[in-house]
Protein backbone atom coordinates (compact mmCIF):
# COMPACT_ATOMS: atom_id res chain seq x y z
CA UNK A 1 0.00 0.00 0.00
CA UNK A 2 1.18 3.79 -0.99
CA UNK A 3 0.97 6.17 1.42
CA UNK A 4 0.26 9.66 -0.04
CA UNK A 5 0.40 12.60 2.03
CA UNK A 6 0.07 16.27 1.26
CA UNK A 7 1.07 19.41 2.91
CA UNK A 8 1.34 23.22 2.17
CA UNK A 9 -1.88 24.59 2.18
CA UNK A 10 -3.52 27.52 4.03
CA UNK A 11 -5.20 30.78 4.01
CA UNK A 12 -3.85 33.58 1.35
CA UNK A 13 -5.18 36.31 0.23
CA UNK A 14 -6.44 36.91 -3.59
CA UNK A 15 -3.39 37.28 -5.59
CA UNK A 16 -1.24 35.26 -3.22
CA UNK A 17 1.12 32.29 -3.50
CA UNK A 18 1.59 28.82 -1.97
CA UNK A 19 3.48 25.57 -2.76
CA UNK A 20 1.76 22.63 -1.95
CA UNK A 21 3.57 19.59 -1.56
CA UNK A 22 2.81 15.56 -1.86
CA UNK A 23 5.11 13.22 -0.49
CA UNK A 24 4.23 9.47 -1.54
CA UNK A 25 5.83 6.40 0.20
CA UNK A 26 7.57 3.73 -2.47
CA UNK A 27 10.35 3.15 -4.05
CA UNK A 28 8.77 3.02 -6.94
CA UNK A 29 8.09 6.50 -7.34
CA UNK A 30 9.77 7.20 -10.67
CA UNK A 31 6.88 4.91 -12.13
CA UNK A 32 4.09 6.76 -10.86
CA UNK A 33 2.20 9.40 -12.67
CA UNK A 34 1.44 12.22 -10.27
CA UNK A 35 -1.93 14.66 -10.66
CA UNK A 36 -3.38 17.04 -8.43
CA UNK A 37 -7.05 17.19 -8.04
CA UNK A 38 -9.31 19.83 -6.02
CA UNK A 39 -12.83 19.85 -4.87
CA UNK A 40 -14.88 22.68 -2.95
CA UNK A 41 -17.87 22.38 -1.35
CA UNK A 42 -20.76 21.56 -3.52
CA UNK A 43 -18.96 21.07 -6.33
CA UNK A 44 -17.30 17.92 -8.39
CA UNK A 45 -13.47 16.99 -7.99
CA UNK A 46 -11.74 18.40 -10.59
CA UNK A 47 -7.71 18.16 -12.10
CA UNK A 48 -5.51 20.76 -11.69
CA UNK A 49 -2.53 19.26 -13.04
CA UNK A 50 -0.85 16.39 -14.08
CA UNK A 51 2.46 14.93 -14.73
CA UNK A 52 4.06 11.81 -16.37
CA UNK A 53 6.56 10.11 -15.43
CA UNK A 54 9.07 9.66 -18.55
CA UNK A 55 9.12 11.86 -20.44
CA UNK A 56 7.77 14.43 -17.79
CA UNK A 57 4.58 15.49 -19.81
CA UNK A 58 2.27 17.79 -17.87
CA UNK A 59 -1.28 19.03 -18.45
CA UNK A 60 -3.26 21.63 -16.45
CA UNK A 61 -6.87 22.24 -16.08
CA UNK A 62 -8.42 25.09 -18.56
CA UNK A 63 -9.02 27.00 -15.09
CA UNK A 64 -5.00 27.38 -14.22
CA UNK A 65 -4.04 29.53 -17.09
CA UNK A 66 -0.84 29.68 -16.61
CA UNK A 67 -0.78 30.17 -13.08
CA UNK A 68 0.55 26.91 -11.50
CA UNK A 69 3.64 24.80 -12.30
CA UNK A 70 3.57 21.15 -11.13
CA UNK A 71 6.84 19.81 -11.05
CA UNK A 72 8.65 16.14 -9.64
CA UNK A 73 11.63 15.23 -7.76
CA UNK A 74 12.17 11.85 -7.99
CA UNK A 75 14.99 11.81 -5.27
CA UNK A 76 12.77 12.73 -2.72
CA UNK A 77 9.38 11.04 -3.71
CA UNK A 78 7.83 14.24 -4.11
CA UNK A 79 5.44 16.31 -6.40
CA UNK A 80 5.03 20.11 -6.13
CA UNK A 81 2.15 22.67 -7.04
CA UNK A 82 3.37 26.04 -7.30
CA UNK A 83 0.42 28.59 -7.89
CA UNK A 84 0.48 31.96 -7.84
CA UNK A 85 -2.41 34.66 -8.63
CA UNK A 86 -4.36 33.15 -6.49
CA UNK A 87 -8.52 33.96 -6.36
CA UNK A 88 -11.33 32.87 -3.95
CA UNK A 89 -12.55 30.45 -6.92
CA UNK A 90 -9.11 28.71 -6.48
CA UNK A 91 -10.28 27.60 -2.12
CA UNK A 92 -10.68 23.98 -2.16
CA UNK A 93 -9.45 20.91 -0.31
CA UNK A 94 -6.51 19.90 -3.22
CA UNK A 95 -5.80 16.43 -3.08
CA UNK A 96 -2.76 13.91 -4.64
CA UNK A 97 -3.43 11.65 -6.61
CA UNK A 98 -0.37 8.68 -7.68
CA UNK A 99 -1.17 6.47 -10.49
CA UNK A 100 0.35 3.25 -11.31
CA UNK A 101 -0.24 2.82 -15.36
CA UNK A 102 1.38 -0.55 -14.86
CA UNK A 103 -1.19 -2.14 -12.70
CA UNK A 104 -3.70 0.30 -12.87
CA UNK A 105 -3.80 1.26 -9.08
CA UNK A 106 -4.67 4.62 -7.85
CA UNK A 107 -3.47 5.70 -4.51
CA UNK A 108 -5.01 8.86 -2.94
CA UNK A 109 -4.19 11.67 0.23
CA UNK A 110 -6.79 13.03 2.62
CA UNK A 111 -5.94 16.37 0.67
CA UNK A 112 -5.34 20.19 1.80
CA UNK A 113 -6.91 23.01 2.29
CA UNK A 114 -6.63 25.81 0.54
CA UNK A 115 -8.25 29.03 1.37
CA UNK A 116 -8.16 32.34 -0.68
CA UNK A 117 -9.80 35.13 1.13
CA UNK A 118 -9.09 38.81 1.95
Amino acid sequence: QVQVQESGGGLVQPGGSLTLTCVASTSIFSMFSMKWFRQAPGKERELVAAIANVPRITRYGDFVKGRFTISRDNAKNAVYLQMHSLEPEDTALYICNAHLGSQGRDFWGQGTQVTVSS
